[in-house]
């Protein structure tokens, strides 16, 4: 069956607008180069025309010149032909990456809805609203708790300024009676030491003998604590 009747061609894919754009600019390219090369010929017939005298060579060599010039213009026209379809391609192709670019956005967007709208389903005004009204009903019992905790006991509250000077003026007035009637006393005097001897009452030192009172022989004398004082002959014997 495939000899008698072929084997059906697959089908090509058609030309992308990218390709069909590189295909034409390649064309525009080779245009270009010809120009060029018409241009340097037209350079050249013309320095030939200024330096042939006027005559039949002059017009030969114009006449060749006028063939190259209508060249030009005929790759001139085809240039601006290729150059506008170029043109008119990039904007079917600018137009297509738009619509491409919209699609994703829409793509994006209806994604990001349906996600949005399932998290709105968990989180609702009323609750946050009531949350927050929970949070002020805390703060407000927190800050009676700690207002609680700080009141002080057994201070009166009703002592005014009055009652508090004339406390100072009466606390005053009893330190000034203390310090006139039992006078500062020595070791708070600061231009005077004490005198710790005189204070404390005690006995000097004895120096060894007693003096003898007038009166007294040496065996009635007394030493100063009135034990009988020992002679001195006796204790040099």
């Amino acid at each position: 069956m495939k000899r008698v009747f072929g084997v059906k061609k697959e089908k090509q894919p058609p030309p992308s607008v990218q390709d069909t754009s590189d295909r034409i600019n390649k064309r525009g390219e080779t245009v270009d180069e010809k120009i060029k090369k018409l241009d340097a010929e037209l350079a050249r017939f013309r320095e030939q025309i200024k330096k042939t005298r006027p005559g039949p060579a002059q017009e030969a060599v114009k006449a060749r010149a006028m063939r190259v010039l209508k060249q030009k213009r005929i790759y001139e026209g085809q240039r601006d032909m290729l150059y506008t379809q170029t043109f008119n391609l990039d904007q079917v192709s600018f137009a297509a990456e738009g619509i491409k670019d919209a699609q994703q956005t829409m793509s994006a967007l209806k994604s990001a809805n349906k996600e949005l709208k399932g998290m709105m389903k968990t989180v609702k005004i009323q609750d946050i609203d009531n949350l927050q009204d929970e949070m002020i009903d805390l703060m407000d019992v927190s800050n009676e708790i700690q207002e609680s905790l700080g009141r002080s006991y057994s201070v009166p509250d009703d002592i005014d300024e009055e009652d508090l000077m004339g406390e100072l003026d009466a606390l005053e007035a009893d330190m000034g009676m203390e310090t006139e009637g039992e006078g500062v006393p020595a070791y708070l005097q600061p231009d005077k030491e004490p005198d710790l001897d005189s204070e404390l009452n005690l006995p000097s030192a004895p120096s060894g003998h007693a003096a003898v009172p007038a009166g007294r022989s040496n065996a009635q004398a007394e030493d100063e604590l009135g034990l009988p004082a020992v002679p001195r002959s006796s204790i040099r014997g």
